[in-house]
């Protein structure tokens, strides 16, 4: 039987990787969802690379999930008159909203909202924290601040506002645009940039209306504090590095991936650790040994997913880069340390009968000879209560349901599996049997659990377990009517 690697890998699209052939590459090597980075391209761009995936996916058979990642409101300063200019330690500089060119005093900074946020002791970051300013007044329509790092500033350069919340929705009219072009389009999830609150992923998911899941980036300091009210209304998590280190210290990252993952789990979200994972294979056939610590370190937290970014949409070495993460995922997982380290971390809140039956399947699962443990389900909540037990065996995601399917693509440990609208169980351990053999997950003389619900084909039923023979005979023989 052939080893399946339980984490997924999320590969970004872009301009090295939008032809047919590159794309098939990419998911030969590994890649289990394809991201569409809509702060890059146009809507035809996307629409082609859609319409690549799908046939990939059909002359495939294999579902493939599609992740359109929203751009978010994007704060930048104005231009400069005479070029870029340098800010020395301890300069004054002010930000305004005057439309006249700025100089080495002043620039445009197009945002009444950051000021009306502002107070002084606050910190403005601009290019990715590379230059930072401490408030020292501020009203309605200026803030005058002191330089604390200096460097070099241009135009249209990024701000960041780490330390306050800021009167800002997360999606702006572009995002409103791209979300309803990505739904029309059947993308499987939708990311959301610049959460800050609660409400941001409710505004997301009322006018997704149920077309695609909505995932929730955390990439601000203010999400990090609001995260568990965040996390009850998202469908799945980003733990989006790169702006989460430029606005808190680089060190404080890493304690507050782990907490995040854990809490996914906890809830059976899928959560996925993205940014820089491979930074130097934009550029470099092969990795730094720190990059890979950095891929199997997630991994070894129990993560769903790892995603390239800038690797494999832009990058000299995409499949490489895929290729790579998919041999660590694999390295971890043969590893006797990380069984250790996903059991010690299971913290599963078991209320419901669905809980107690998932629980049962990996127990069951763990110590009997068990191929694989498939889950029918509408919804796709029976599959990720599976997954948030991170059993040893295979999950195979059973359900009629297309949109469900590609969805699960992102989930840890799932192979996803169409079948047809069954009405009987005898039907559902049939189905699991054969998708069991034709996965090459188990032969004839191996058994499994299936868990389904009855009635059929309604969400929430889950309620029977059963273990069954591989070998549709026994199968027969041995089912009443």
């Amino acid at each position: 039987m052939r080893r399946h690697r339980k984490v997924k890998i999320v590969a970004t699209l872009g301009p090295v990787s939008s032809d047919e052939a590159m794309i098939r590459k990419l998911f030969e090597a590994g890649a289990d969802v394809f991201r569409l980075n809509m702060s890059h391209g146009s809507h035809e761009d996307h629409r082609a690379r859609h319409t690549v995936i799908r046939k990939i996916e059909a002359d495939t058979g294999r579902p493939i999930a599609i992740l359109a990642d929203l751009q978010g409101p994007k704060l930048r300063v104005g231009t400069f008159a005479k070029g870029p200019v340098d800010l020395a330690d301890g300069q004054r500089f002010r930000f305004d909203l005057d439309t006249a060119e700025g100089d080495a005093n002043r620039v445009q900074l197009p945002h009444p909202e950051i000021f009306a946020a502002l107070a002084p002791g606050s910190e403005l970051l601009v290019n990715d924290g590379k230059i930072r300013l401490s408030v020292d007044d501020c009203g309605k329509d200026f803030a005058d601040c002191t330089v604390t790092a200096g460097g070099e500033i241009s135009d249209r350069k990024g701000v960041n506002v780490p330390d306050v919340v800021l009167p800002l929705a997360a999606l702006s009219q572009k995002d409103k645009a791209d979300l309803e072009f990505a739904c029309e389009l059947g993308v499987d999830w939708l990311a959301l940039s610049f959460v800050q609150r609660a409400e941001d992923v409710e505004e997301a998911k009322h006018l997704a209306k149920g077309r695609a899941a909505v995932l929730s980036k955390i990439e601000k300091p203010a999400a990090v504090r609001a995260f568990d009210s965040i996390l009850a209304v998202s469908d799945g998590i980003m733990v989006a590095r790169g702006d989460l280190g430029v606005e808190l210290p680089a060190h404080a990252v890493p304690p507050i991936q782990k907490r995040l993952v854990r809490a996914c789990r906890t809830a059976a979200k899928p959560v996925i650790v993205a940014t820089q994972m491979l930074e130097s294979m934009i550029e470099s056939p092969i990795p730094t040994r720190a990059e890979v610590s950095d891929v199997a370190t997630a991994i070894y937290e129990g993560t769903d997913a790892v995603m390239l970014s800038a690797e494999s949409a832009a990058g000299d070495f995409p499949v490489e880069a895929v290729t790579t993460m998919d041999s660590v995922a694999r390295s971890v997982e043969a590893d006797p340390t990380y069984r250790e380290l996903i059991e010690a971390t299971r913290q599963a809140k078991r209320h419901s009968v669905a809980d107690g039956i998932v629980t049962a399947a990996r127990e069951i699962a763990e110590t009997t000879d068990i191929a694989a443990i498939c889950a029918f389900t509408q919804s796709g909540t029976t599959v990720s209560l599976v997954a948030r037990e991170r059993p040893r065996v295979p999950i195979l995601a059973m359900t009629p349901v297309e949109t469900v399917l590609r969805r699960l693509c992102l989930t840890w440990g799932t192979h996803c599996v169409m079948t047809p609208r069954l009405q009987r169980f005898k039907e559902a351990v049939v189905q699991s049997a054969k998708a069991a053999r034709d996965g090459g997950f188990a032969d004839e003389t191996r058994q499994i659990v299936v868990m389904a619900g009855v009635p059929f084909n309604v969400p929430g039923t889950t309620n029977i377990l059963r273990i069954a023979p591989c070998d549709e005979r026994l199968i027969y023989s041995t089912d009443p009517e």
